[in-house]
């Protein structure tokens, strides 16, 4: 069964530099998909069941927090992995993403390196 990955913002060049730093993985067998708003996200997110979420905080319908809080707390999607992006570096916000059920953190701007990194060893890719 193919490997998902999820890119969860509401701003379009975030969404494009995310899926350029993840295209490689396609060769893998990755399959990449987008969600523009919190809504969106968590349809997508019940629909396709992803492996791994990138997930923006501030986003227009629902934040990032009561998408990853629906999804890992409300729907109990204990084998998705959500990684928190966000501009909000502050312990308070990080705080809460782990209260919400993230199990990463990560701040914008973002090293693409590192995110591809991450994403290989999540999804168990060499």
């Amino acid at each position: 069964m193919a490997k998902k990955i999820l890119i969860v913002d509401d701003e379009p060049h975030i969404r494009i530099l995310m899926e350029q730093t993840l295209e490689e993985l396609e060769d893998e067998g990755v399959e990449l998909l987008t969600a523009i708003n919190g809504e969106d996200a968590l349809n997508t997110i019940k629909a396709e069941k992803p492996d791994l979420v990138f997930l923006d905080v501030m986003m227009p319908k629902m934040s990032g927090f009561e998408v990853c809080n629906a999804v890992k707390n409300e729907l109990g999607i204990k084998d998705v992995y959500i990684i928190m992006l966000t501009a909000k570096g502050q312990e308070f916000d990080k705080q809460k993403g782990g209260e919400s059920g993230a199990d990463l953190y990560m701040t914008k701007p973002f090293d693409p390196d590192e995110v591809l990194e991450k994403s290989m060893e999540i999804l168990g890719i060499d």
